[in-house]
């Protein structure tokens, strides 16, 4: 039976169209999820959309759109965006689904409550519109939220409320002993810091009368359940718990949550308490990403710099938008984007990089074998050794099987993922240093049989570069693969039949 892996993206807030953030988030979900596909494991990639609360309603209003049809045409953009960028989630769920969401919704309230941790009373304190949620002093800077730059709200109303404090030592310990892991380090701190200046109970519902939009509270229509009790239901939901549990035991807990730093505090204190109070596994660990600024500054529709992840891609191609995320950002820092970084990149990496090294080595085994190259003997193969310092004396699949897939995998396995793709950029130099040392553009004049020797193995090299390259550029890796006769699913590389194969990237000017 294979190993089963989980993970999912943060449910993304219906209340606007995605942008580039939320585009950088599914990608580098997406990437893992398709690594552990490649490594044969059964994966289970979850997204979606939470379109409940103030926010989501107040933003319909405003365009003067029913509720409904405005999360609907929202919804409709992020699962389309997925699409382009070649996301493979396996399910997509909306907290508007009455009958995929809710049961489970009402389950965990329900276990919750059993366990003596909701009670009702009466909250005054600061609410966030931006966050849909009460927030404290701590989070304020010069009177306004840090994350959304508004001054909150000053609100009292009877609600129901969550007994977080009860589980401040048992979430500290869990962290400590890393029951669960928050990735990176910083945000493990910050997690920490967090608990250890007192968890205080939080709202989890919200009078009827100031948010219709929601799901009630079970027996009690005058309360809707608060946004956060709702959406983070969302990660088991999905998987069936409350109606058909099948799946839901099957891939439950998590391995991986990824989320953005600002939803930091939800997802690893919150929620963890969550499942605690329920008696439900905790999660195995959080990915927990920084911001794409857009040329040093955050996105603001007031400054106009938010990016259109849509026009992106289809200007230049959702590979090159997903290299971009994968290497020239860092999954554990903020990250930067402008069109003129973008195009630097693509023509340095992509166009000169890896489609030039494509291009030159299918040109070669096209014109000079017709495509057509056998898989030399152990002995033929040793003839023409990787000249790499002190492995010159080894073979190109040696070199393969013991150093370069070891640190690709070893980069994955610690979601080093821009580390991950220096590996693959790594190859690709490599792969043009051994056209320089044999030059078979030369060689082919002399000795043809030692031609296809080396040609052979330059193709496997591609081989397995496509293969490597399949988690962060997937069309890129089957236009390679295709070209080549090649799968994904293969383990060793045999002859080679080719077929021509397009530039890959033409250069931008």
């Amino acid at each position: 039976m294979n190993k089963k892996f989980y993970i999912t993206t943060p449910i993304y807030y219906a209340n606007s169209v995605p942008h580039i953030g939320h585009a950088y988030t599914s990608v580098v979900a997406d990437t893992l999820a398709r690594y552990h596909r490649l490594k044969g494991e059964d994966v289970f990639f979850l997204s979606g959309t939470d379109e409940h609360g103030a926010k989501v309603n107040k933003s319909a209003e405003e365009k003067g759109e029913n509720v409904k049809d405005f999360v609907d045409k929202n919804a409709e953009r992020f699962e389309e965006l997925n699409k382009v960028l070649h996301i493979s989630n396996d399910d997509f769920i909306r907290t508007t689904d009455q009958e995929k969401h809710w049961p489970g919704v009402y389950e965990i309230w329900n276990k919750i409550k059993e366990a003596g941790d909701i009670y009702v009373d009466t909250y005054r304190g600061f609410y966030c519109l931006g966050c849909e949620a009460f927030i404290t002093e701590k989070d304020l800077k010069e009177g306004k939220c840090v994350y959304h730059d508004v001054e909150p709200e000053v609100i009292e109303e009877e609600n129901y409320f969550f007994r977080l404090s009860k589980y401040g030592n048992v979430l500290k310990k869990a962290i400590e002993e890393e029951d669960f892991k928050i990735i990176p380090q910083s945000r493990k701190n910050e997690t920490l810091s967090f608990i250890e200046n007192g968890l205080e109970d939080i709202s989890f519902s919200r009078p009827t009368k100031d948010i219709k939009w929601g799901i009630p509270v079970p027996g009690d229509p005058d309360h809707t359940i608060y946004v956060w009790s709702d959406a983070l239901t969302n990660y088991i939901s999905a998987l069936g718990y409350g109606r058909d549990a099948k799946l839901f035991e099957k891939f439950w807990p998590a391995d991986i949550h990824v989320i953005a730093k600002d939803i930091l505090r939800f997802h690893t204190v919150i929620w963890p308490a969550m499942l605690l109070s329920a008696g439900l596994p905790l999660p195995k660990s959080f990915l927990v990403h920084g911001f794409i600024n857009v040329g040093g500054q955050k996105m603001s529709k007031t400054i106009g710099n938010v990016v259109d992840p849509f026009e992106v891609a289809e200007k230049y191609g959702a590979d090159a938008l997903r290299y971009y995320f994968l290497r020239e950002l860092s999954p554990f820092e903020d990250g930067d984007y402008t069109e003129e970084k973008f195009k630097s990149a693509y023509n340095a990496n992509l166009a000169n990089g890896l489609g030039n090294c494509v291009s030159r080595i299918f040109k070669m085994a096209l014109t000079y074998f017709e495509g057509n190259i056998k898989r030399p003997s152990d002995v033929l193969l040793s003839s023409v050794p990787f000249r790499e310092k002190e492995r010159e004396s080894f073979s190109v699949p040696y070199i393969f099987e013991h150093v370069f897939w070891p640190e690709y995998e070893k980069n994955m396995a610690e979601i080093k993922i821009n580390a991950a793709t220096d590996v693959l950029w790594r190859i690709i130099s490599a792969l043009d240093s051994y056209i320089q040392d044999y030059q078979p553009f030369k060689l082919v004049k002399t000795d043809k049989e030692k031609t296809a020797v080396i040609l052979w193995c330059l193709l496997a090299g591609l081989a397995d570069l496509s293969k490597m390259l399949h988690p962060f550029m997937p069309e890129t890796s089957e236009k390679i693969m295709e070209a080549l006769g090649t799968k994904k699913e293969e383990s060793e590389w045999g002859d080679f039949s080719l077929k021509p194969i397009d530039n890959l990237f033409k250069r931008m000017e």
